[in-house]
């Protein structure tokens, strides 16, 4: 049966947006903009009894969405709540849902990031959303802080929180593959409860134009990532296999690290013994100590963390009150409903 077109792809040329129109150009693009835009048009999302907070973003890569899932679970603890994490488990070889143990799973088996989330705090896998927010729900947690899934239609959402990088915003406007975006910037936006804006540090300002976020309806909230801690001492090897390894990098010399040599590798890496291997000869022929992030840490074979140190980094909002407020709507006056 042929399916008609969802309602954004009947358009011309005067009424499509840019970022649609520079898709359009682009076959493949066009096709994921479709498939994306009809998921969500023709899906009915399904509720469970307890709130769930989409962390996602617009765009291929990392933008910071784990960083900041870890401090709203934080803050939802603080608050006394009793929340945890659900992801994917993007490259994990369990389906779910299944809580994760730091102690018995591994990347292999659930991914990285829920992994990393594990660490801290009460977090499930699940390739199908629905079934993993119902799993949480029973075992007693009273609220969902979803790491990515703002293109995944299937669940109710009662927050729905972009993060966007302050410096590379939406790439070229592209979508993917031709570009990083995996739908049309406002088409995105318009289902955003607020946007997170992650800048390099405190001090730094986004290009709220740039980022087509000068006129936007919802809160628009600056954040950033701060060393939980000082840098080892001496020289140091800094290897990384994420979205963008040079904030890494960047953000340990600001922090006063030596960085005697850098090494990248593609976003969810799997180190094997022979890599790092090289990894510390170079690092002894350097004089220096080798060091990763927490989500490349979680991914070394277990043998290694021992000898490789994480940095550990927190994400930090200019205006806390403002980010509990939305957590606080979200939870407190959801109305639950099944």
């Amino acid at each position: 049966m042929l399916m008609r077109p969802p309602a954004f792809w009947q358009t011309d040329a005067g009424r499509g947006s840019a970022a649609l129109t520079r898709a359009l150009l682009t076959p493949l693009g066009a096709a994921y903009a479709w498939a994306t835009q009809w998921r969500i048009e023709t899906t009915d999302p399904e509720n469970v009894y307890i709130p769930v907070i989409c962390v996602g973003n617009l765009t291929l890569g990392g933008t910071g969405k784990t960083p900041i899932v870890r401090a709203l679970l934080a803050m939802l603890e603080a608050a006394g709540h009793h929340p945890a994490a659900l992801s994917r488990g993007w490259k994990g070889r369990l389906d779910g849902p299944a809580k994760v143990d730091p102690e018995t799973h591994s990347v292999r088996d659930v991914g990285d990031e829920p992994l990393l989330l594990a660490q801290d705090h009460a977090a499930w896998i699940a390739k199908h959303r629905v079934a993993g927010a119902r799993a949480i729900e029973a075992a007693g947690h009273d609220c969902i802080v979803m790491d990515d899934g703002h293109q995944n239609p299937t669940l109710h959402k009662d927050l729905s929180l972009v993060v966007v990088d302050g410096e590379t915003g939406w790439g070229a406007g592209r979508i993917f593959p031709a570009g990083p975006l995996r739908e049309p910037v406002e088409r995105g936006l318009a289902r955003a409860d607020a946007v997170v804006v992650m800048m390099p540090d405190a001090g730094s300002e986004p290009d709220y134009v740039r980022l087509s976020l000068a006129d936007l309806e919802v809160p628009v909230l600056r954040a950033w990532l701060e060393p939980a801690g000082p840098p080892p001492a001496g020289p140091l090897l800094a290897f990384a296999g994420i979205g963008r390894p040079q904030k890494f990098y960047d953000a340990l010399a600001a922090a006063g690290g030596e960085i005697a040599e850098t090494a990248s590798f593609p976003d969810h890496h799997a180190f094997n013994a022979r890599e790092l291997a090289r990894l510390a000869d170079l690092a002894e022929a350097h004089r220096a100590t080798l060091v990763t992030t927490e989500k490349d840490w979680v991914r070394l074979p277990q043998e290694w963390r021992a000898r490789i140190p994480a940095w550990p980094v927190a994400a930090r909002f200019a205006s806390p009150d403002r980010m509990s407020g939305l957590l606080s709507m979200a939870v407190d006056g959801s109305s639950g409903q099944g």
